[in-house]
């Protein structure tokens, strides 16, 4: 396990390889965990996850705040500064009122994307309001809801299973937005990974046991253990919690013609 702490050099490369203009290599750990991120081109979708030792990101009635340590929030914080959009499930919305901004480190703020299937969103929740970053609202072509002020509201036409996340990232690659992290809640994240489409997982660990309440990542079931993803990981000690960066076998657009997705939950 890699113990890792990042220095202002070590950022400074790092937003340097985010933007383009430099391709310095480091021998540290912080550059090798997120230059994946900051250097890629093209396409590139990292899933993030913060939860308890006992694999809960919440407790029963919805309370998320402070499941992940200090060290925990700064990296999710990187995270969110190396990408171009963040995307979030509208149940995070509702339940967090999330900012989904970068304040705990130096760097620019991603384009800030909601998966609202069903259009329950009224246009109250603070991000249409806090003068941010852009936000992006995907909703089925058949829902009916309330205009959402400084949005950009997108339909897409519903699968069986509703919208499939091959078809947002399409839509935001299209306006130039190619390196995404997939930030919560559970059931989102587990679509684009079910589906196939995840670079990168990122699982950090935080030294709390919540005892009940939601997983972190919610799959379709298994039954057998030959069947559960084996992941290449590397795990880094951030300080107040363990991540695990685990790389998975993303399904290209070329490998993907005619498929139908299979997903195991509504957005």
């Amino acid at each position: 396990m890699g113990s890792m702490e990042i220095t202002e050099a070590t950022w400074e490369r790092l937003l340097a390889l985010r933007k383009g203009t430099a391709d310095l290599a480091s021998t540290d750990a912080a550059y090798d965990l997120y230059s994946p991120i900051a250097g890629a081109r093209g396409q590139f979708v990292l899933a993030q996850v913060g939860q308890s030792l006992d694999g809960r990101i919440a407790t029963p009635s919805g309370d998320a705040r402070n499941v992940s340590g200090p060290d925990g929030l700064a990296h999710l914080h990187r995270c969110r500064a190396l990408v171009d959009a963040v995307i979030v499930g509208v149940g995070t919305v509702r339940a967090d009122d999330p900012r989904l901004s970068v304040r705990m480190v130096r760097g620019p703020a991603p384009v800030r994307v909601v998966v609202d299937c069903h259009a329950v969103l009224d246009g109250s929740e603070s991000l249409f309001h806090d003068g941010g970053a852009p936000v992006v609202v995907f909703r089925s072509a058949s829902a009916r809801g309330r205009p959402l002020p400084t949005a950009e509201v997108i339909d897409l036409q519903a699968k069986a299973c509703g919208l499939d996340p091959r078809d947002i990232l399409d839509a935001l690659a299209r306006r130039n937005l190619h390196r995404i992290l997939v930030e919560g809640g559970a059931r989102t994240i587990a679509r684009f990974i079910d589906a196939n489409l995840v670079d990168r997982l990122h699982v950090a660990i935080s030294p709390i046991i919540i005892g009940s309440g939601p997983s972190g990542i919610m799959l379709p079931p298994i039954d057998r253990l030959t069947c559960a993803h084996r992941p290449a990981t590397e795990v880094y000690n951030l300080g107040s919690d363990i991540l695990f960066d685990c790389r998975l076998e993303r399904q290209r657009a070329s490998d993907r013609q005619g498929q139908e997705v299979r997903m195991a939950n509504h957005a």
